[in-house]
């Protein structure tokens, strides 16, 4: 792996596995720390494929190393509205099969934004107040989508933006409607955390893989920082990481 100059940032680039080896030190770290402490770590955690070889690389440490989930709490970025808990593309049950399922972690401490409420507002207002209540997020994981959404941060999400109930872009849909079965069987609104929920997290990182991402994420790296590019505010926060293989450094 190695490192680059990519506008002020510097980035790391090289293959998957050593990016997750990478990102998987740093979530070991915090979590025997904050274990030595008698403390939780608080990690905040991204769906989607991207993260997939992270995740598979954190099961490998539980299963042969030992490391342990038990004083992990964990909030998720978003959830589609509408689908419930129990759906196949709902992202807590994508987050208990890809990860939760296969490590010791307590399910109490697992928080997705609620698919279903009665009152979405009230709901998101509640989960911002939660991640609040545990003391905000040490270590918090992105990806970036098409227009440089984080996650359900679409173009044009204030800085200030706080968790909330969003409309999903034509585009977000768009590229999710393989995973539906057709764009017809995508939600059309999502409870996302905010932009300024993101950015107060002690560690951001974003990782980004393949030549689809070259240009969006270069954007967001080096391009004016605003609304437009919603990534782009990470230039801003004074403990990001930014995790590119070859393809999507362009390198």
């Amino acid at each position: 792996m190695k490192k680059v100059q990519i506008g002020s940032q510097e980035v790391q680039v090289g293959e998957v596995d050593e990016l997750c080896r990478v990102l998987a030190d740093e979530v070991e770290s915090l979590l025997v720390a904050r274990a030595e402490q008698g403390k939780c770590a608080v990690l905040g955690l991204a769906t989607g494929s991207t993260p997939l070889p992270f995740y598979d690389e954190l099961i490998r440490r539980h299963r042969e190393e030992g490391l342990s989930f038990a004083n992990v709490i964990s909030f998720n970025l978003d959830e589609y509205e509408g689908l419930g808990r129990d759906h196949e593309r709902s992202y807590w049950c994508e987050m208990w099969r890809n990860l939760f399922d296969h490590v010791d972690v307590k399910q109490e401490n697992v928080s997705v934004p609620p698919s279903v409420s009665d009152d979405p507002d009230r709901a998101a207002a509640k989960y911002e107040a939660a991640i609040q209540a545990a003391g905000g997020i040490d270590w918090q994981l992105l990806g970036i989508g098409g227009e440089g959404h984080i996650g359900f941060n679409e173009k044009g999400s204030s800085l200030n933006s706080r968790t909330r109930r969003v409309t999903l872009a034509r585009k977000t849909i768009i590229d999710a409607a393989p995973s539906f079965g057709g764009e017809e069987n995508v939600p059309t609104h999502a409870i996302t955390m905010g932009v300024a929920s993101i950015l107060e997290a002690e560690r951001v990182v974003l990782m980004a893989r393949g030549a689809s991402k070259k240009e969006i994420v270069h954007r967001a790296i080096c391009g004016e920082v605003g609304p437009e590019v919603p990534a782009s505010f990470l230039q801003n926060h004074i403990n990001v990481g930014w995790f590119l293989d070859g393809d999507a450094a362009g390198s």
